[in-house]
């Protein structure tokens, strides 16, 4: 299929459906793009899919709206890039921004708490869906099998940093190309023409993103909450890598002892709503962003100083992913022959896979168990469940999502519908 009959308008639905559908963190946003792009419309062929996962995995940021920005270049240029990321967050960001107003407002309230916590089991069934789909496509040699389980055991057991994971995964893939096909990507289905636009739109993203945080210091001082907000989240996004999960801490630690812009409770309150929202889980910065200008905001309403402090986060966070991807993609793109790069990319995303369980398995142990400990021992540090801690009620929840992704096959919505209605009627009966 040639780009120009892939028609503007039908790639805009798809990624509508994409934003609206990207539940389940980085493994089950990929998958759907995977299953959609790849399979359905078969608008891209695996090697061309996954030498742009591969990429975008070597990036900080969000590594699957920067993967829909790259296919949404691929298909149609800096117009497609732009529309592809945007939409991919426009719904999650709406929906945060929604519930952050509620949280304010209402406080905890009963029914919100038990939606929460049934749109929890939904997610972690649909990850595990994720993973297995993953696993299928990028694990195809004994050799990738062994590099997933090294990237694994690596984080969960050793608590090796991500870009050392993802180093050591590249360097051991340029070494050992013998043990992947060693072929040149087959030809792609879509035929990519020169984008003269692509490095002028690189230029003006860094130009928006780099006159907000000199202008808010110009006009508020580097002690304003606006300077703080682009500062600290623009630096977020230069460094975050390995996805949200390996910031959060760090995210946390900051905004509570440093800043002081929310409570620890608040923080884990953000981050249950993002993990229940569509888009990438750093949308969770917008919430401490949205608390950030309630309390520090001077000279405006508190919600309203709430809402532009919540908007000026998203903007900083995810304007440098443009930058990323209209800077290096066209260059990327040209590399794509080299079977040496080739495999190295290869071995990047079967390290991936095991990071992606990794998060999965801390997702899965912090929503079974109310209570966890960590051993440490000889450079080991292991996060360990307390079996006496765990929360039938969450296991059950837990297996009615399994079976209605894995038995009955269930669409997403009708999952999240299902989910959300037993999570609010057990919370009145708990």
């Amino acid at each position: 299929m040639q780009q120009n009959s892939i028609p503007f308008r039908e790639a805009l639905a798809i990624w509508w459906k994409i934003g609206i559908l990207s539940f389940g963190g980085p493994a089950g946003q990929i998958a759907l793009m995977h299953r959609l792009i790849v399979e359905e419309k078969k608008w891209l062929d695996e090697d061309r899919f996954l030498h742009a996962l591969n990429y975008c995995m070597l990036l900080p940021g969000p590594e699957a709206q920067q993967l829909a920005t790259y296919v949404g270049w691929l298909l149609h240029g800096v117009k497609g890039g732009l529309v592809a990321g945007v939409l991919f967050i426009l719904p999650g960001a709406a929906m945060i921004l929604g519930l952050s107003w509620a949280y304010v407002l209402l406080g905890d309230v009963t029914a919100v708490e038990g939606l929460l916590f049934g749109l929890k089991a939904a997610v972690l069934a649909i990850v595990a869906q994720a993973m297995v789909r993953l696993s299928q496509k990028a694990l195809k040699t004994t050799f990738a099998m062994l590099l997933a389980v090294a990237g694994f055991l690596a984080l969960f057991v050793f608590s090796v940093p991500f870009p050392l994971v993802v180093l050591g995964a590249g360097v051991i893939g340029w070494g050992f190309a013998h043990r992947f096909n060693g072929k040149e990507h087959s030809a792609p289905i879509v035929a990519i023409e020169p984008r003269p636009g692509t490095k002028r739109a690189a230029i003006i993203a860094a130009a928006l993103w780099l006159g907000t945080i000199i202008g808010l210091l110009l006009l508020f001082g580097d002690s304003s909450v606006w300077s703080q907000i682009a500062l600290f989240f623009s630096k977020l996004a230069v460094v975050t890598f390995g996805g949200a999960y390996a910031v959060l801490a760090y995210v946390a630690q900051q905004a509570v002892e440093n800043y002081g812009w929310l409570q620890p409770g608040e923080m884990l309150d953000g981050l249950g709503l993002a993990e229940t929202t569509p888009g990438p889980l750093i949308l969770v910065t917008q919430f401490v962003g949205f608390l950030a200008g309630l309390r520090e905001a001077t000279g405006l309403h508190p919600l309203a100083g709430a809402t532009l402090a919540a908007l000026l986060t998203t903007w900083v966070t995810f304007l440098p992913c443009f930058v990323w991807i209209f800077a290096g993609a066209p260059y990327v793109e040209k590399l794509r022959g080299m079977p040496r790069l080739s495999a190295a990319l290869g071995a990047i995303t079967a390290a991936v896979v095991g990071v992606i369980a990794n998060l999965a398995l801390w997702f899965a142990l912090n929503y079974l168990f109310t209570e966890r400990s960590t051993f440490e021992a000889a450079g080991i540090s292991v996060l360990l469940p307390n079996l006496a801690a765990l929360d039938l009620y969450a296991l059950g929840l837990t297996g009615v999502a399994i079976l209605l992704v894995f038995v009955a096959k269930q669409g997403i919505f009708r999952l999240l519908g299902v989910l959300a209605a037993i999570g609010i009627l057990l919370q009145f009966i708990r």
